[in-house]
């Protein structure tokens, strides 16, 4: 059985601990001590070299402001370890870059992972093998519906189902439940044709939509949320659901709502 080690505890960390602690062993490790506090069912690691020297998988779920001190710190013990990594805009050839040829794959989940609800899209760099990218899928497996895709469509689905629950939130504030139904159709058409406008073809691009639709009323209910509380949780400061709203509130449609989402999220691009 492989030994699952998560490095970061916040919300997709956690998520993704929780998701699978029942059929891996899992040990996680966040310098918050405070967010590691009331776990169960899960191992608790002393420090970053420790939890990797202990896992057979390492994802890495840390923000990407603290991506390049982490690599420097774990570079001399990741021989043999696959790393997964769901920060957004850090390239495989980044990580590998800096683990010397690691064996890295690269994932893009949603809020809606949360509770297992997410589009989750994963794909593969250099030097991992075929095999090791559909185990890392058999992991995400739990926490949502998952798609293999290549790397330069990162920044695309970032923009897409990454972004998508925000903009959805966005735009029902103050609806009805009756009329939220009803938006949530033409949001699904329009953010599928958002998707085969920026290069996804559109069986792709249903299931992008669909789900990340799906997915993000799903959380809605299930977290007890308002849409603007959710929203707030999407729209980090200065990233590519902020740079797509900004577009929503001036009038703009979803569609240039996507690209300027995409445009962030290249801008914000670490290869």
């Amino acid at each position: 059985m492989q030994k699952i080690g998560i490095i970061g505890f916040g919300n997709m960390g956690s998520a993704i601990a929780e998701g699978i602690k029942k059929d891996y062993p899992v040990i996680v490790f966040d310098k918050d001590k405070s967010k590691t506090a009331k776990i169960s069912g899960i191992k608790l690691a002393q420090n970053n070299i420790d939890i990797v020297k202990s896992s057979d998988i390492v994802i890495l779920a840390v923000k990407p402001q603290d991506f390049e001190k982490l690599l420097e710190e774990i570079k001399g013990v990741v021989e043999d370890k696959l790393i997964v990594s769901i920060a957004a805009g850090i390239t495989t050839s980044y990580i590998e870059t800096r683990l010397d040829k690691a064996r890295v794959i690269r994932v893009m989940p949603n809020l809606p992972a949360k509770v297992r609800k997410g589009m989750i899209c994963l794909s593969r760099g250099s030097f991992a093998h075929e095999d090791e990218l559909n185990l890392a899928k058999a992991l995400f497996d739990y926490l949502g519906k998952t798609l293999l895709i290549e790397e330069n469509q990162m920044n695309a689905a970032t923009a897409v189902s990454g972004s998508g629950p925000g903009f959805l939130y966005d735009q029902i504030q103050g609806k009805t439940k009756e009329e939220i139904k009803d938006y949530i159709v033409s949001f699904t058409t329009s953010l599928t044709n958002s998707a085969i406008n920026i290069g996804f073809s559109k069986p792709v691009a249903e299931v992008l939509a669909q789900t990340t639709a799906s997915g993000s009323i799903a959380y809605l209910e299930q977290m007890h949320l308002s849409p603007e509380e959710a929203k707030k949780q999407v729209a980090s400061k200065g990233g590519t659901t902020e740079a797509g709203l900004e577009v929503l509130h001036k009038g703009g449609s979803l569609s240039e709502a996507v690209k300027a989402a995409l445009r962030r999220a290249q801008e914000l691009s670490k290869s």
